[in-house]
């Protein structure tokens, strides 16, 4: 069977939608947001953004069909998350941040879990949430080390037929909602006995927002992705049914890594995005500048080398992007690997790329009066969210390969 990388008809009209859509609504939320002051400001500004992409039927396409939605795969996410980023982050974000939410679910869930917990995200009205609380002050990287670390900190008790959960949260996409009293759905990633191993007290609880005791703390006035709410935000004695629990006591270890596995060749793609959005705008400086001189610039060759790699590198990162991505949805042998590399190789590119083509554009490009400053503002949060390249991502692989059944042909199918 050949190597092919073509989309099927279904997916080419989903990637023409998402791209006619980003075009003619995301485009519009930099002028809707940028003159605020506030996170919080910028964040609610973008809510009628967010409920045309829910109308439009966007969240319930990518939600898989066995979950009631209409998704064929991770395929499906990296197509609309490419069209979306290009032109927008923070809606973007805002959508892909529901659909990590609701991943737990999607892995552990009960068929009653499932029906119940979904239903507010398959209709194509209003502006439903989910938010994954997993992230937490003082770092999570070691959420899974056995004592005397720390790891999650966050505690579930059984009181009677509700869980009680207190803790704290941070840097967790949406979690506080559009009023601060909590998104429609968390699922809390938190310990059930502190004196358990991780792998018996790690858990994941769903409380269905807004609740009480959700206490938002501040929004985090973030370099890029600056109308993205990503909060700080305390749980007092947050109460949840007991049977929102999901997997029972200490599947969380196996809910956080089957999540997060999905979303780093996502991360991947969204690197793609900027970079693309970056080169469009140098392409066409370099085609139309002149700089003082005789000629446009993109006739010097170190302007047209520069071109050249930038181009190369970001044909690159897609196919490795799109690789992990379809891997994921044939659930290859190597998908995990994959989705690492694509993570690591797309989201440090970018960086790299955007910084090139600012390069190409001189000092003009530091200005906010042309795009690609706001890129990079952008992509630097690509290599530190997600789980970190540093302390999580190369650790991962670094443990993969340490593995005495780890076979280096497998993520290439070669094996």
């Amino acid at each position: 069977m050949p190597i092919d990388f073509t989309l099927t008809s279904e997916q080419r009209a989903l990637q023409q939608s998402a791209r006619i859509f980003a075009r003619r609504v995301l485009a519009d939320v930099k002028g809707a947001t940028s003159h605020l002051s506030t996170p919080a400001e910028r964040f609610a500004a973008t809510r009628p953004h967010y409920e045309a992409a829910i109308k439009e039927g966007f969240l319930r396409r990518l939600i898989p069909a066995p979950f009631g939605g209409e998704g064929t795969g991770v395929v499906d996410l990296a197509v609309v998350a490419e069209e979306f980023q290009s032109v927008d982050v923070n809606v973007s974000l805002t959508l892909f941040g529901t659909l990590l939410g609701l991943m737990p679910v999607m892995l552990g869930g009960s068929p009653e879990q499932i029906k119940r917990l979904f239903a507010p995200f398959l209709t194509k009205a209003g502006a439903p949430l989910a938010a994954f609380g997993f992230s937490e002050p003082g770092g999570s990287a070691n959420f899974a080390a056995p004592a005397p670390a720390e790891g999650v900190r966050t505690t579930a008790r059984l009181d009677g037929d509700h869980w009680i959960i207190n803790g704290a949260k941070q840097w967790v996409s949406s979690a506080t909602g559009w009023g601060g009293k909590g998104a429609d759905l968390i699922s809390v990633v938190c310990r059930t006995d502190r004196a358990a191993p991780p792998e018996e007290t790690i858990s994941v609880v769903v409380v269905e927002g807004p609740a009480e005791g959700v206490v938002l703390e501040k929004a985090f006035d973030s370099v890029g992705h600056r109308s993205h709410l990503v909060p700080r935000f305390r749980l007092e004695n947050m109460r949840a049914p007991m049977g929102n629990m999901i997997g029972g006591p200490g599947a969380g270890l196996q809910l956080v890594e089957g999540s997060f596995t999905g979303t780093a060749a996502l991360v991947g793609v969204f690197g793609v995005a900027l970079m693309c959005a970056a080169f469009d705008f140098a392409l066409n400086f370099a085609r139309t500048e002149r700089r003082g001189g005789a000629v446009p610039i993109i006739e010097h060759q170190a302007v047209g080398y520069a071109l050249a790699d930038a181009k190369t590198q970001i044909e690159a990162a897609r196919s490795l992007s799109w690789r992990a991505c379809h891997a994921l949805d044939v659930q290859a042998p190597g998908a995990f690997e994959l989705s690492l590399q694509s993570k690591i190789f797309g989201s440090e590119t970018a960086v790299k790329i955007i910084t090139d083509l600012m390069r190409v554009v001189g000092i003009d490009s530091y200005n906010h009066d042309i795009p690609l400053a706001g890129l990079l503002q952008d992509a630097v949060a690509y290599p530190l969210f997600d789980g970190g390249n540093m302390g999580v991502r190369r650790r991962q692989l670094h443990q993969l390969m340490k593995g005495p059944q780890y076979d280096s042909l497998a993520a290439s199918g070669a094996n």
